[in-house]
């Protein structure tokens, strides 16, 4: 089949998926055609666009210097920001700069790779379901589909990230996952001992940072960005996401002022690191900690990468109220569940705010 130029063709629905999805040109491929209008099925109904009449231009995420960590008044921004806004920036956290801008590199060198030698990571086509090439977010449940590309990558051992990782961006992604495993362990040591939790022993570790992911995430120029998203609203279902942006910018997270439909842009910041709690921590934390929705825009002028990592309890682990948090009386919110059973409800729908954190409410 020849490659096919122009917006008309697009309109069948068919043809659209074998390019972004069969081909493995995803919406970068449909950037690069120099479009003129958005595809019908990534315009998003207008209650999921971001008004930016709900904007909050004046307030910001808390922003907090990780250099004097040992100092109590760090913990207790850290847990205070964690319970009140769910985000926040980390800086001077120890992660060398040029660690994080090579994986952003590297992130760029991946997504500049010829389609079908991305397509070899796809859902159909990859060696293992730890390594996915994708687009959207799941596209066969959503509605609308969102304006992204990424890299999904699952971390098992050295081992096998070594046999099965592209190449292009393994050592870079890897020296990320190591650089910030010690910031992730003083944070997670903060947070616990907010909740009384005196010891982390070896189930707790495993409980709040048994697996990683890490994405490679790529929104490209979109025609008509205002009737898109990037990503929509949701909230992760991580203990922890430890989110490097770049320097363009388009993370919104919900505000907890006003009407509770306000939106607080989450501004770039050189050298930094943005920290959201999951699910998985407010479940343990019987809602102490507050996961937050959050919601990515789409860019008409510029490309923009993030890498984020997702620290998760092990699949195989149950999630449930802590019993240190639940020991002066406290009733528990949430249900005990398997995690594994918890992200699967997650991906089997399309983004829907907290909708997945409800479903183990009692």
């Amino acid at each position: 089949m020849a490659p096919i130029i122009g917006d008309r063709q697009f309109t069948d629905s068919s043809v659209l998926t074998d390019f972004v999805i069969n081909r493995g040109n995803g919406v970068k491929g449909l950037s690069e055609m120099g479009l003129k209008a958005l595809p019908k099925p990534y315009i998003q109904p207008l209650e999921e666009r971001l008004c930016m009449t709900k904007f909050v231009p004046q307030q910001s995420i808390p922003i907090i210097d990780m250099s004097h960590w040992k100092n109590p008044r760090v913990a207790s921004a850290v847990c205070d920001a964690a319970e009140k806004w769910g985000f926040f920036q980390i800086v001077n956290h120890d992660v060398p700069i040029e660690v994080l801008d090579n994986v952003k590199d590297a992130t760029y060198r991946f997504f500049d790779l010829p389609a079908d030698q991305k397509n070899k990571y796809s859902k159909e086509n990859s060696a293992s379901n730890n390594v996915r090439f994708g687009t959207s977010f799941s596209p066969e449940v959503e509605k609308s589909l969102e304006w992204k590309d990424y890299l999904s990558l699952f971390f098992v051992s050295e081992e096998e990230a070594s046999m099965l990782w592209p190449p292009v961006c393994r050592e870079q992604v890897l020296d990320y996952i190591r650089r910030t495993e010690v910031v992730i362990k003083k944070l997670l040591q903060m947070l616990m001992e907010g909740l009384n939790v005196k010891e982390i022993d070896e189930t707790k570790i495993s409980l709040l940072m048994g697996s990683i992911r890490t994405n490679l995430n790529y929104y490209p120029i979109c025609p008509d960005p205002e009737l898109t998203v990037g990503v929509g609203r949701h909230s992760d279902v991580s203990t922890l996401t430890i989110l490097l942006q770049d320097e363009i910018g388009g993370l919104y997270v919900r505000g907890n002022q006003g009407d509770g439909d306000n939106w607080i842009h989450v501004p770039p910041i050189k050298g930094s690191l943005v920290i959201n709690v999951g699910d998985a921590l407010q479940i343990v934390s019987n809602s102490r900690y507050k996961s937050v929705e959050h919601r990515v825009i789409a860019n008409g002028t510029k490309n923009r990468i993030s890498v984020p990592i997702f620290v998760n309890p092990k699949p195989t682990d149950i999630i449930g109220p802590m019993v240190e948090v639940l020991q002066n009386g406290e009733k528990p919110i949430y249900k005990q569940v398997l995690y594994s059973d918890y992200v699967k409800h997650f991906f089997r729908k399309a983004h829907d705010g907290k909708k997945t954190v409800e479903f183990v409410e009692i």
